[in-house]
This record gives structure tokens, sequence and C-alpha cells, in this order.
């Protein structure tokens, strides 16, 4: 929204105005600058496009479906107990968009750490379409559903809670520990040695499912410019949830 313009320039471009009407001045006033306008809320677009959009429940219905086909495939035979599969939590199993929208209706910055810890205490995330038919048939085949997140540790018993209230199934849930790197691979590494917690013995991590390419191991956003064989394994080992809102991929300048 443009900047209001103030009294003092409005009274000296009409007094411009007036002084060339008298001089009978045949050149056009030229208009007072306007500030430019701000840009508009981040991702305010893809916020109510996951919020309104058909499309936003039916691709992510698909994926889990996809997914489910594979996992049926990858698990048969396998002994229960003996393998697991990752998933993100946040825009992958619940739905954080009221959290974006209330920042942006109260015109605010749209993440800041402190507003965001609010919101998981809140514990109001809603579930992502197709995600509780899946990791119920997880459970089904006998496979352990591990959440592996980005959330702080100290945000661990808040996300159980809200995900308990939402009967979405899962048997760990490993948050981000303290430091700057938020890499999940070694947390997939205790998944798969058994040191993860200490009632969990060593797991094969068969499928994963996230909505940013950092929740799948040994990648990047470098990803876009690799070679089509670098995909080979999304559809058969990797489930990608749409997520435009946010990403590793907003600190890329755009080209």
């Amino acid at each position: 929204m443009p900047l209001p313009i103030s009294r003092n320039r409005l009274g000296a471009a009409a007094l411009l105005l007036v002084a060339a009407l008298a001089t009978g001045c045949a050149r056009s006033v030229p208009a007072p600058r306007s500030t430019a306008a701000p840009l508009p809320f981040p991702a305010a677009t893809a916020i109510q496009w996951q919020r309104v959009a058909a499309e936003f429940p039916a691709l992510t219905r698909q994926v889990y479906l996809q997914a489910t086909e594979a996992l049926e495939r990858v698990a048969a035979g396998r002994e229960p107990g003996t393998w697991a599969i990752s998933l993100d939590a946040d825009e992958t199993i619940i739905d954080n968009s009221l959290y974006a929208l209330e920042r942006q209706r109260e015109g605010r910055q749209s993440y800041t750490a402190e507003s965001w810890d609010a919101w998981v205490r809140r514990r109001e995330a809603t579930p992502i379409a197709g995600a509780a038919a899946f990791l119920a048939r997880v459970r089904e085949l006998g496979g352990i559903i591990a959440i592996v997140t980005n959330r702080l540790e100290s945000q661990c018993a808040d996300t159980a809670a809200n995900l308990d209230a939402l009967a979405l199934a899962y048997d760990v849930i490993l948050c981000r520990p303290p430091g700057p790197d938020g890499s999940k691979e070694p947390r997939w590494e205790a998944l798969r040695a058994g040191t993860a917690v200490t009632d969990l013995g060593p797991v094969e991590i068969l499928l994963w499912l996230g909505d940013n390419v950092g929740d799948f191991p040994g990648l990047d956003q470098s990803l876009r410019h690799a070679p089509a064989a670098a995909f080979g394994d999304f559809g058969k080992r990797f489930f990608v949830l749409p997520n435009a809102a946010y990403g590793s991929w907003e600190k890329i300048p755009v080209e």
C-alpha cells in the first residue's frame, strides 16, 4: 500500500499548478514523486492457495496415495519393527497456513522465532489431507513412523500433543538439536544405528516424505540443476508435498 502523501507536499503541488495556469504555461506540472509501495506480504498468494484451492488437498492426497503404493511394494515380506519411514512435520503431515495468514492479516513480518514458538504452543496446526490414512497404513504394515522435524527440541512436547489431538500416528519425533546445523542426516543415522531413542533398535529407512529438498538424504537446492538421473528416487523412495510458501529455496536469487 503506498505511503500517504503529506499535507505539505500536496500544498506545494497545488501552488505549482495554480502558478502554471495563471501564467498560461503550456507545460504540465509534474506530479509529486510517489514513494515506492512496499512489497506485498511474502507468499501471500501461496498462503491463499494452500488454504482455499481444491488443487492443494488433491495434490497432497495424490502424493500420499503414491507413497502408499510404493510402501506396499518395498515393505512386502519385511519383519515388522525392522524398518521405518521418515516424515517431516510442517507442511508434510500438519498444515501451519493459519499461522501465516494471521501474520499477514496483522501486517506483521511473515515469520519470527517468537511468534512461531507461540504458534507451536497453541497446538492448532491441522492435518494435511491424506496423511492420516498413510500413517495408519504404515502401522498396519509393521513400520516405525519417525517424524524428523526441524522444530526445536523445546517444541517437541507441544508438537507431540498437536499430533495426538489430530490422531496422527507416530512412534518417535526427532526434533532439531541445539546448534546452527539443521541437517537431518545425523538423526537418520541414529535411526539406522538404533541410537535415536532407548526403546527403538536399528531400522532401515524405506521412504522419506517432506516438503523441502532437505527432507531427503544427500540433497540440497543444487539438485535443481542436476541431470535427470539425480531425480530418480522421487516417486520411488522420496515423496514431495507441495509448499510454495517457504523453504530453503527462499535464499536463492531469482535468475
